[in-house]
């Protein structure tokens, strides 16, 4: 008889670490996100932007650092996604609520978003649906959108940003949609 044993890892690690540094990040996006909203002043805009942009990088660095060096835990596979969820859903509701982004959008975002959530959790004891290419291409493009809307755009980089969040927007939908059918026939099969 063979026993294998699960070596258990630490939440205390350095990719739980990053995890929770961009959960702390986002309030202080937040805040130079309305602090820059004073007339004339778009230096704090630039540095919203940067802490936005380098909190989303840090989402690809915490994952590949867990698997590369054996650190995955089940407080950052929770963690993890919700702090992506934290720091998209205070950009889209900070832009909203600046007037810069249009209500339905950051609705429409959100609910997709956390209705997923919700969707992994009532099939979890059928299987895990896991990420798909289209779902992270729609992290991708979401993030493009949000850093484009973030920086002070006038004219035609302006209507770049707007045409990149509209792709992100319908790749949201998409998506969406696709992990409603994943799950659904997980659960079915899982019944059979």
């Amino acid at each position: 008889m063979t026993q294998v044993s699960e070596r258990r890892v630490s939440a205390w690690n350095v990719a739980n670490a990053v995890t929770v540094l961009r959960i702390a990040l986002v309030p202080i996006f937040c805040w130079l996100l309305f602090t820059s909203a004073e007339p004339g002043d778009t230096s704090l805009r630039y540095v919203a932007f940067g802490v936005f942009v380098f909190a989303a990088l840090t989402d690809k660095f915490d994952g590949e650092l867990a698997r590369r060096r054996g650190l995955v835990t089940d407080f950052g596979k929770v963690a993890d996604p919700l702090a992506d969820k934290a720091l998209v859903g205070a950009a889209l509701v900070g832009l909203s609520l600046l007037g810069e982004l249009a209500w339905w959008i950051t609705a429409l975002v959100l609910v997709r978003e956390f209705g997923i959530t919700v969707l992994r959790f009532w099939v979890i004891r059928y299987g895990v649906i896991s990420a798909s290419p289209g779902g992270k291409a729609k992290t991708l493009l979401q993030t493009v959108a949000i850093s484009l809307y973030l920086l002070p755009l006038e004219g035609l980089p302006r209507l770049l940003a707007e045409l990149t969040m509209g792709f992100a927007v319908a790749l949201t939908v998409i998506t969406g949609l696709d992990y409603v059918i994943r799950a659904l026939r997980l659960r079915q099969s899982g019944r059979s």
